[in-house]
């Protein structure tokens, strides 16, 4: 096993550094990977221009990378169910008491959660990583390490998909065509979506969102009003859409989800803005919009694998760009200036295949 183990590092706001750490040992419970691939999220690049989201402040130097896949390299010694020559996607959550949230089966609402690049818990984007084994899954042959390392984005799809009651025949209006809008059009797809709506500013998004399954593109512009956009939704459709799931964090596409969805639905609140936003709760109220919040994902892994083995799903279109991991700065300036789609880090010098 090689001793370097080149790590991607933000030491500050503005201060991301490649470096070389210790290869680290796997306790009983842990697994060492040698990481394949690494996909940046918006997360990634929000820690590195700002230092912070919320209440999440860097205080001292964090390794980034959530979304993750790699083959299993050694094995602590308590662990069953892995084995070296393992290839696996990792969840990047994982609790660390068995407290009230983690009994209820929604461990992601665990306060003490450990939680890749979340400040001050350390990611993976580096040569070699060690994960609780419980949270690594094996991959099937013939799903990708790419394709293992896309669960993770999948999953805040899943999970909204879920928390909104997608199910056959819906209709599904979305907001936001970035990487977490495209993977919740896939999912609602495939749980049965009968026509979806997906707004952009961008047409070229809308472009890859209309690829990718889309019943319905509309672009929007900065100037529109959240109500003349709402019956443009419905004007599509020809009626209001059953669930409306927001991905962009931006107060006027908030108001816009609110207004858009039918009496009785259901808006689920998947993007991040501003702490506080000016919305028309009484409409909501007033129609029976239930209004659902996203924190991450729980219990998604094994759902995804399975859309990914069989073919429901398919999340390579994608990845627009590839790195080595020695050009990991390249990579994350790619994915700051809104290039492309997914930006994918490869991490083994001797396989950059997907």
């Amino acid at each position: 096993m090689s001793h370097e183990n080149l790590t991607v590092v933000l030491h500050a706001k503005g201060d991301l550094r490649l470096e070389n750490r210790p290869v680290p040992e796997p306790g009983p419970d842990e697994v060492l990977l040698q990481m394949h691939s690494v996909g940046i999220c918006g997360s990634d690049v929000h820690y590195w221009q700002h230092g912070r989201i919320g209440d999440f402040v860097l205080t001292k130097p964090m390794v980034l990378g959530h979304e993750a896949s790699g083959r299993v390299v050694k094995v602590g010694s308590a662990v069953q169910h892995l084995k070296v020559g393992d290839r696996v996607a990792i969840e990047p959550g994982v609790p660390r008491h068995v407290d009230e949230q983690v009994k209820n089966g929604r461990y992601n609402l665990s306060p003490t959660i450990f939680f890749c690049a979340t400040p001050p818990d350390d990611g993976n984007l580096s040569q070699y990583y060690k994960h609780s084994a419980n949270f690594c899954y094996k991959l099937p042959d013939n799903v990708t390490y790419e394709e293992g390392a896309l669960i993770e984005p999948l999953s805040v799809g899943i999970h909204a998909c879920r928390r909104g009651g997608v199910t056959l025949g819906s209709t599904v209006l979305i907001c936001g065509a970035g990487p977490i809008g495209l993977v919740c059009l896939l999912v609602a797809k495939a749980m049965g979506a009968s026509k979806v709506v997906i707004t952009d500013l961008f047409p070229e998004r809308l472009t890859m969102a209309k690829e990718l399954g889309a019943d319905f593109q509309l672009t929007v512009k900065k100037e529109d009003g959240a109500q003349q956009l709402a019956k443009s939704v419905d004007d599509l459709l020809g009626a209001q859409p059953h669930i409306t799931i927001e991905c962009t964090g931006a107060e006027s596409c908030i108001q816009t989800a609110i207004y858009a969805t039918r009496s009785g639905g259901v808006v689920v609140l998947v993007g991040l803005g501003s702490e506080m936003a000016t919305v028309p709760l009484i409409n909501a109220a007033v129609r029976e919009v239930d209004i659902r919040g996203v924190f991450r994902y729980c219990n998604t892994w094994p759902m995804a694998i399975a859309m990914l083995a069989s073919g429901k799903v398919n999340v390579k279109p994608l990845v627009t760009h590839r790195f080595p991991l020695q050009q990991a700065i390249a990579a994350f300036e790619t994915t700051r200036q809104g290039l492309g789609i997914k930006v994918m880090l490869k991490c083994d010098q001797n396989d950059q295949d997907p």
